[in-house]
């Protein structure tokens, strides 16, 4: 599958671009840019990430080990304190939002190193040192009779440079 690389200078063409190359059913794309720019990211559409539900396992599985813990705890060495039950829940409250908060920052954050691929890695073999500096790269695999069709869209955009990398 042939890989087109294109260089441009505004961010504005890059997602100009991209909203393009959406539009006409290229969804296999990667941009590179030397900073965040909001108009990049949304056309870009990308969908929600998949850390938020490590943060929810995390939680909820907090909550249940809290109270979990505390009633076998209290189960386990009954102490009998005015009169209340051996399991009575409003005191565990804030134990089981501790642990709430507490697993789920942790999850959090194993879920970020998982599915952001924070751990070290080797770069994207497309991807080169200027795209860091002043320029923007979008990167786009398609098949090998659109080529041509890409080719002039990214030009037709202001693209700097468009070359067609090996597969």
């Amino acid at each position: 599958m042939p890989t087109l690389i294109s260089v441009f200078d505004l961010p504005g063409d890059v997602a100009s671009a991209v909203r393009k190359l959406k539009n006409r059913g290229f969804d296999d794309l990667t941009t590179y840019s030397p900073a965040p720019f909001e108009e990049i990211e949304l056309a870009e559409d990308v969908k929600p990430s998949s850390v938020r539900l490590f943060t929810l396992i995390g939680g909820l599985s907090g909550v249940f080990l809290g109270f979990l813990m505390q009633i076998w705890m209290s189960l386990e060495w009954p102490i009998k304190i005015a009169g209340k039950n051996f399991a009575s829940i409003p005191p565990y409250w804030i134990i089981g939002f501790e642990l709430t908060i507490l697993f789920a920052g942790v999850f959090t954050l194993l879920g970020l190193l998982m599915m952001g691929g924070l751990y070290p890695r080797p770069l994207d073999k497309h991807y080169c040192q200027r795209f860091s500096a002043e320029e923007f790269g979008v990167v786009v695999r398609c098949a090998e009779r659109d080529v041509a069709e890409v080719e002039a869209l990214m030009r037709g955009e202001s693209a700097k440079e468009v070359s067609l990398a090996d597969a």
